[in-house]
């Protein structure tokens, strides 16, 4: 049994959520998200919860139901408050600078990188060596993120590349003579 789909997810003061079908659409201040759930999961809204429950008791069902839960609960959450990752430059002649709405990121390469952000996304350039990736989608903040951070991964010897904000590079030792 999910000890985390037995939970209703509490829908926050100025947030609705209205469910057509297998489909939850969840709006805010921030924006609004939908969710197509399998038809195995069961959802209603009552007194300003949404109830996530098992269709019938497949062992596919136990299985989505408190990752449903969860996606729903993160929609919620990212139209109250949104996410933030924040990605941290390392090394030298390493930046990124704004363009209109674009990232261009100079990380070594002999040209420029441009990173385009989808619709829903912002990417801010707090400092040349500090990006900021701000959305309503955790799912969608977190893919740009990691694709960002994949065209420069953090080497173990010198530290150089992106990393997330916080993270550890565990460092070798280099060649002796």
């Amino acid at each position: 049994m999910s000890r985390v789909g037995k939970y209703p997810v509490a829908l926050p003061q100025g947030v609705t959520a209205e469910i057509k079908g297998q489909t939850i659409a969840v709006k805010g201040k921030l924006g609004s998200l939908s969710l197509v759930v399998p038809n195995e999961i069961g959802l209603k809204v009552e007194g300003g919860k949404i109830v996530v429950s098992k269709a019938h008791d497949s062992p596919r069902a136990r299985v989505l139901w408190g990752t449903a839960r969860n996606n729903i609960n993160n929609m919620v959450k990212g139209v109250t408050d949104g996410f933030k990752v924040v990605l941290q430059i390392e090394g030298v002649g390493f930046k990124a600078a704004m363009q209109g709405k674009d990232l261009v990121l100079q990380i070594g390469f002999s040209h420029e990188v441009r990173v385009v952000p989808p619709a829903g996304i912002t990417i801010k350039a707090e400092k040349p060596t500090l990006l900021s990736i701000t959305g309503t989608d955790k799912q969608q903040v977190g893919q740009i993120a990691a694709e960002i951070r994949g065209m420069k991964k953090p080497e173990p010897y010198k530290g150089k590349g992106i990393m997330y904000q916080g993270e550890k590079i565990r460092r070798k030792e280099g060649k002796k003579k």
